[in-house]
């Protein structure tokens, strides 16, 4: 049997190689709506750090470590006045004015996105530095000099939180989406027309 040609939803108009049902490799969803998806997701991530943190304040105690999976992973409450692996340790200002210039930034960048995947990366990048941000600010020792509640040991090679998955997670994500996702097919510019 033979196959009826697709009628074309738009007769009359000239495509350069693109047509309306032609699939894009990338998703858009108006600003406005992604914008209040971005908030919410971040606020999320930051409501699920911080009651972690308080929940590791609640029941454990400083330094003694408690199995999970072994020796593999468990729970051992630290506070770190550094970055990752406790270095800048003595620099715990200058780290807080690099936290509030990230946080900034990604704010800037969630307003202009206009693509959902990128919005999930940005969404998890951003929850995880403001509550990392209000560690800075508002824990002891004192105003942005505050320690970051670690208490996730990874085999004692590392200690962290939740906002740090989300952190390394959602950068890990953005190189990847960098690297494979395809740039969106836009229609050519139709050609000029002579005038005699």
């Amino acid at each position: 049997m033979l196959k009826t040609a697709e009628k074309d939803p738009h007769p009359g108009v000239k495509y350069s190689g693109f047509k309306p049902k032609d699939p894009v490799t990338s998703h858009t969803s108006p600003p406005h709506a992604l914008r209040w998806w971005i908030g919410l997701s971040t606020l999320a991530i930051v409501v699920l750090d911080q009651g972690t943190k308080w929940w590791a304040e609640s029941t454990l105690v400083l330094r003694e470590y408690h199995p999970v999976v072994g020796e593999l992973l468990g729970w051992r409450l630290i506070y770190n006045p550094g970055a990752a692996f406790g270095l800048a340790s003595d620099a715990t200002w200058i780290l807080t004015l690099v936290a509030a210039v990230a946080v900034v930034a990604l704010v800037v960048i969630a307003f202009r996105t206009t693509q959902v995947a990128m919005g999930i990366g940005i969404a998890g990048m951003l929850g995880g530095a403001i509550s990392h941000l209000g560690d800075r600010l508002l824990r002891e020792p004192g105003f942005g000099e505050g320690h970051i509640v670690d208490f996730i040991d990874y085999a004692g090679f590392f200690i962290g939180n939740i906002a740090d998955i989300f952190l390394v997670g959602s950068a890990l994500y953005l190189v990847a989406l960098s690297l494979f996702q395809k740039d969106p097919v836009t229609p050519d510019e139709p050609p000029a027309e002579s005038t005699p």
